[in-house]
């Protein structure tokens, strides 16, 4: 009787343990890019990287490494020894959110990269991230402010847009197509409410900018959050597991 009491207890027990939370094991989430995400220093305030909100928006157990320079393509951040300390530091389970192609794509630029070797870097990324058992994310280029003169917007990575779907979609990794996601954004706000959106000052707006700024790349405070909140919205769309450590900013305190 004594032996199926205990056995009773501990199957009971079991069984009410399977019920419990489990504790949710620390991930990080690593951001390499371009200037459209890095954080910004204190004298280009308001110029506001997507990676800067974004790391409020989830819960303790996820640290946001933004390695995102401005300026990079895929191939100086490789070369300026940007991406190896990232690789090395790559725990199992660990995110690589990948969004290049502003620099990559312009050939007067000094960051110029060509199209198969934007591509050959995207897998490298890739391939190194899942070698370490991490999860890379694919992002598309986030778009430019620019309107045609109907007032409807216009893609401005189209090429280098296309290469990262194309290798997302032969390597079945995660996209975000964040270019065109934004573009919506854009046509949403409409042709003169999206210069909200952006870097767009008027001379002595800013102490920052005393001669003003119009610059349709770089976000402002709200143009930050809004693309950031675009990323967030495909972590839940793609479930990922990340979308499990989202906060929700509606949900009340307890």
């Amino acid at each position: 009787m004594k032996r199926l009491f205990a056995a009773s207890f501990v199957l009971l027990s079991l069984l009410l343990m399977s019920f419990l939370p489990r504790e949710k094991n620390a991930i990080k989430v690593y951001l390499i890019g371009d200037s459209t995400i890095s954080i910004k220093a204190t004298n280009k305030y308001p110029e506001t990287g997507w990676g800067m909100p974004f790391v409020y928006f989830f819960d303790e157990t996820v640290t946001v490494d933004n390695r995102a320079m401005n300026g990079r393509s895929t191939r100086t951040f490789i070369e300026e020894n940007r991406w190896l300390p990232v690789a090395d530091s790559l725990q199992p389970g660990d995110y690589v959110f990948i969004q290049f192609g502003h620099n990559d794509e312009v050939p007067t630029k000094r960051s110029y990269t060509t199209q198969e070797a934007f591509r050959a870097n995207l897998l490298r990324f890739i391939k190194e991230t899942r070698n370490k058992k991490g999860n890379p994310v694919l992002l598309t280029p986030v778009a430019r402010r620019k309107f045609d003169a109907n007032g409807k917007i216009e893609g401005t990575h189209d090429t280098y847009a296309e290469i990262v779907r194309r290798v997302a979609k032969e390597t079945k990794t995660p996209l975000i197509d964040l270019d065109r996601k934004s573009q919506e954004l854009y046509q949403q706000f409409g042709e003169e409410a999206s210069r909200l959106l952006f870097l767009q000052l008027q001379p002595g707006e800013h102490p920052n900018y005393p001669e003003g700024k119009d610059d349709n790349t770089h976000f402002s405070e709200l143009g930050a959050r809004k693309v950031a909140q675009l990323v967030l919205a495909d972590i839940r769309n793609l479930k990922l597991e990340l979308a499990d450590r989202i906060v929700n900013p509606n949900a009340k305190n307890n």
